[in-house]
């Protein structure tokens, strides 16, 4: 971002409080965390439950904040530092709907293409290959971390230059209108969509109106120019083009398929961008072949990540980076130079020679059997340990699905299975009906329980897989587990 205080008032309808010292001074970030100013950043004062920003515009004009947003009056005395900083102060009536105005407007600057990205599952996974991917080559700004909702999203926007080539805008969704509303403002060029899954099913009550949903960021693409990359192995996938008329609008689909099973003889003229030869290394990292249309030879590809679900993400960033001109060596080392996000099956050392999975940032249905098809390919010494605990979100269907999840963790290669929480124990059920043995489960109410179950139980060569939806906070096991 590079704009001036006064175009920051203009594009925000905000009334002046204090002038900026120099009008021509550019601000270039924005935040709304006062710990995390930086000279010549915006400051946005977010109200919160706990914690108001406006406590601390202060605290941000000290830190060289060149401009503030706020939506309160402030004192005379926090207007004379601002005047003493150089720095203006905008009261606006809302600094939620301002960040989202900023971002509207700074999308006008930009130059280069920008992508949108969503998915029920891979979502932050995928973005991080696209951006690794794309970076070999291009100038690229990605949604940090997971910040993919009302703020993270325009965020992302105000954190690219007008020179920036690539803007990879991670998007969650939550429900009907939710992506559409999003790209109101960050009209994408280009968007992957990862899969359909059960995520969300809670507020929209099927696959298929998740399909639907989902189909708002094929929607958004402009008529004629938009490119959608799809895979090609979800059986909503067709839906999704139907619900967006992409051949109406000629929008190019472009697919993938990461299953290792995909035909290219049965599915001639199709442009998808293929897996075949999948193995995974002794770390669980795989290994295949990348089949893209038009080449004669396959690319040779590994990534740095583990699972098998992850040779589809690979298949999507690939499929993306091929059609932006990135080559076939490069795309090859985007892929294998990958490192996990922090929480998302991050491997890390234990106490007593133990392995430790990290993969308790968030669950649902889908990513829960993937993490445990990962656990059990990988290569242990001694035991496998998992511990699971409750997923959100899914409202009436709650029950089921976890009983779902614990029926699939029966036919993996697990040796103990712990289940943590109110929910977590119809994931023991799931597993006892479908003939796990009913002494190797154990089912708790509270994280300091599974901890001192796996305390007193882990042995030098274990490996313990932690994962459930971020509310449950197990990532306090893994940190208890830690050497």
């Amino acid at each position: 971002m590079r704009l001036n205080s006064k175009q920051i008032a203009e594009f925000t309808g905000a009334t002046v409080i204090v002038e900026a010292l120099d009008p021509s001074h550019l601000a270039l970030g924005l935040t709304w965390d006062s710990r995390d100013v930086h000279e010549d950043d915006v400051y946005v004062a977010l109200p919160g439950e706990r914690v108001d920003g406006h406590t601390f515009i202060d605290e941000a004009l000290r830190k060289g904040a060149h401009v503030i947003l706020c939506m309160q009056r402030v004192t005379e005395n926090t207007q004379i530092l601002a005047q003493e900083m150089g720095a203006a102060i905008l009261e606006v009536s809302s600094t939620f709907a301002a960040i989202t105005d900023l971002a509207r407007a700074w999308r006008g600057f930009i130059k280069g293409t920008v992508i949108a990205l969503t998915g029920s599952t891979g979502k932050t996974t995928t973005k991080n290959l696209v951006r690794d991917v794309l970076s070999t080559t291009y100038n690229v700004v990605a949604t940090h971390a997971n910040q993919n909702n009302e703020l993270g999203v325009p965020k992302t926007l105000l954190d690219a230059d007008p020179e920036t080539d690539f803007v990879v805008v991670e998007m969650g969704m939550r429900g009907t209108g939710q992506l559409a509303k999003l790209c109101s403002f960050v009209r994408p060029d280009m968007t992957l969509v990862t899969n359909i899954g059960e995520a969300h099913i809670e507020l929209l009550g099927s696959r298929e109106a998740i399909a639907r949903a989902k189909a708002e960021v094929v929607e958004a693409l402009p008529n004629g120019t938009g490119v959608a990359v799809l895979n090609y192995a979800d059986d909503h996938t067709l839906l999704v083009c139907e619900a967006a008329q992409t051949a109406k609008r000629g929008i190019q689909v472009l697919f993938f398929d990461g299953t290792g099973s995909y035909d290219p003889l049965a599915n001639e003229g199709v442009p998808c961008v293929w897996a075949s030869d999948i193995v995974l290394d002794e770390k669980g990292c795989p290994h295949f072949d990348l089949h893209i249309p038009d080449l004669a030879d396959p690319l040779d590809c590994e990534v740095g990540l583990q699972g098998l679900h992850n040779v589809h993400n690979a298949c999507a960033a690939a499929t993306l980076a091929h059609r932006c001109g990135v080559s076939l060596e490069a795309i090859a080392r985007g892929l294998r130079d990958a490192v996990p996000e922090v929480g998302r099956q991050e491997m890390l050392a234990g106490k007593g020679d133990v392995t430790v999975i990290n993969d308790a940032y968030n669950a649902n249905p889908d990513s829960m059997r993937a993490s445990l098809a990962m656990f059990s390919a990988l290569k242990v010494k001694h035991k496998r340990y998992a511990v699971l605990g409750d997923m959100g979100e899914l409202g009436s269907f709650a029950q089921a699905c976890h009983e779902g999840v614990g029926r699939y963790a029966a036919t993996q290669d697990i040796d103990v299975l712990v289940c943590v929480g109110d929910l977590a124990h119809y994931i023991a059920e799931g597993a006892r009906e479908a003939g796990f043995p009913a002494d190797r489960i154990i089912s708790v109410a509270t994280r300091g329980e599974a901890l001192n179950e796996l305390e007193t139980r882990l042995e030098a060569g274990d490996a313990v897989l932690v994962k459930a939806s971020h509310s449950m906070e197990l990532d306090r096991i893994v940190r208890g587990l830690q050497a």
